[in-house]
């Protein structure tokens, strides 16, 4: 009998295990400054709070954003955490500053790296702080004036991060010591950076996904360099083009490494661009449209 109890405890843990493990993951956006979770095929939209450049925590249990000001008012911007769980929002309130934007969390989820402005300085800054709100830490505050970095995104490591200043790549550990620099042009042959891109490193620490703006020819109706997506290779420091030349993709984030990413884009004609996934080897080919007008796109690990 005790041998019976034992095992059929041991099927109820498995039971609970398998139901962990299969739990499903989740994609976050944002659309008309709003944010968003829904199924990872696109399906089950829910709206979570007013908000931008939501990130999704490695579990998925957390929606770290920016909130926004109303219209008309001056810039007043918070960090926010969303409870994906129980809907609970919590705004950070220590960090010295009403204009912060655009967190990404650490590969623990302990931790958010975001960008932030004081009142008495015009450069765009960094700091970190705990997924508490608790902890909070300037990166690039003293020293640093007229030196903005931008696209800022964790490396695998925890302990350092990827960001741009629209001409050079940086590699930079928490203090704002620059590891490691590559030339924007050098890495992408015609390719320049702004501060609309966006990067996402592998968890394996060996590649860096990033948006791309390349000097070629723009199709009819829009308005500035043609988007792309490429892939970094940080051992050989070798980059490879993911986007063809007809497809006008940005706003990069893996899915599933290192087979497949998420990118936003927009074809000739419509007026919003929309959330895909596709295959890394796939040159678009191959390519899902999940969310229609979204931004930002996300998912859990």
């Amino acid at each position: 009998m005790k041998i019976h109890l034992v095992s059929l405890f041991t099927a109820f843990l498995a039971t609970l295990a398998a139901g962990a493990e299969s739990a499903p993951r989740k994609l976050s956006f944002e659309n008309d400054s709003s944010i968003y979770l829904a199924n990872l095929d696109g399906t089950g939209k829910q709206k979570i709070s007013q908000g931008q450049c939501p990130d999704l925590s490695p579990d998925g249990t957390k929606l770290a954003f920016n909130t926004v000001q109303v219209d008309g008012q001056p810039a007043h911007r918070q960090i926010a955490i969303a409870d994906v769980g129980n809907g609970q929002i919590t705004v950070f309130k220590e960090i010295p500053s009403e204009n912060c934007m655009a967190p990404r969390w650490s590969p623990d989820g302990k931790r958010l790296i975001f960008d932030y402005y004081t009142a008495n300085n015009n450069d765009r800054l960094l700091g970190v702080i705990n997924a508490d709100g608790t902890g909070f830490a300037p990166v690039l505050e003293s020293g640093t004036q007229g030196q903005n970095y931008w696209a800022a995104t964790w490396a695998a490591d925890g302990q350092s991060f990827f960001a741009e200043d629209m001409e050079n790549l940086y590699r930079l550990d928490l203090h704002g010591k620059v590891l490691k620099k590559w030339k924007i042009e050098a890495i992408a042959p015609r390719g320049g950076m702004s501060g609309d891109i966006r990067m996402d490193a592998s968890p394996d620490g060996k590649f860096l996904l990033m948006d791309v703006e390349m000097d070629e020819k723009e199709r009819k109706g829009w308005d500035g360099p043609p988007p792309s997506i490429w892939k970094f290779d940080l051992t050989t420091e070798k980059a490879t083009r993911l986007t063809p030349k007809t497809l006008y993709a940005w706003d990069c984030h893996w899915l599933n490494y290192p087979d497949s990413i998420l990118f936003i884009s927009e074809a000739q004609g419509e007026e919003n661009p929309s959330i895909y996934r596709m295959l890394t080897n796939g040159n678009g080919k191959d390519r899902k449209r999940l969310i229609t007008n979204g931004r930002t796109p996300g998912a859990s690990r």
